[in-house]
This record gives C-alpha cells, structure tokens and sequence, in this order.
C-alpha cells in the first residue's frame, strides 16, 4: 500500500515514461549508440590495420629508391623483366585455390 504513493506520483511517472522514451523510442536510443560504439571501434582498428600498412610500404619505397638490387628485385617479381639473354619460367602452384 506504501508503493502505490509512489508509483502514483506524476513526477515518479514521468521519470518512467522518459526513461523508456529515451532507451527504445528516441532517435538517439541506447541500442543505436552500442551499434554506432561498435562500429566506431570496428573502423579503429581499420585504421590502425591502415596506418600500419602504409609504414610498410613507405618503407619499402624507401627501400627502392635507395637500393638498386632491391628495385631490380622487384622488376623482376612483379613485372617479370629479365636481363638480356636471360629465360624467364614461370611456375604456378597447381593446389593452391583459384582466387576470384
């Protein structure tokens, strides 16, 4: 009988009723923010995967336009140049999986 009082109260209802608008109803709810707090440390990390991939290939141009072997290596890996008189074979791994 002592809760009734307060459950009645319109200052204890509208306290409620704010409550719920602000968890389930409201443009801002509680579950949008965890999605967007999820998503946010999601793309963070991204951004550090980022980051860090581009130190690797800062470092490797670096390498490149220091190092004539380094560059030559590379010509040779990815652009299949070769020296004069000199046979290129390529061979593929047959049990490796067809990328698409």
């Amino acid at each position: 009988m002592k809760y009734t009082h307060i459950i009645t109260n319109k200052y204890v209802l509208v306290l409620l009723f704010f409550i719920v608008w602000m968890m389930f109803f409201d443009q801002r709810d509680y579950f949008e923010q965890k999605d967007r707090k999820e998503e946010l440390e999601k793309m963070e990390k991204k951004k550090a995967y980022y980051l860090s991939e581009i130190e690797k290939t800062k470092k490797a141009l670096g390498d490149l336009e220091k190092n004539p072997a380094t560059l030559e290596k590379y010509a040779r890996e990815r652009f299949l140049m070769k020296k004069d008189g000199e046979d290129i074979f390529i061979i593929e791994d047959s049990t490796r999986e067809v990328q698409q």
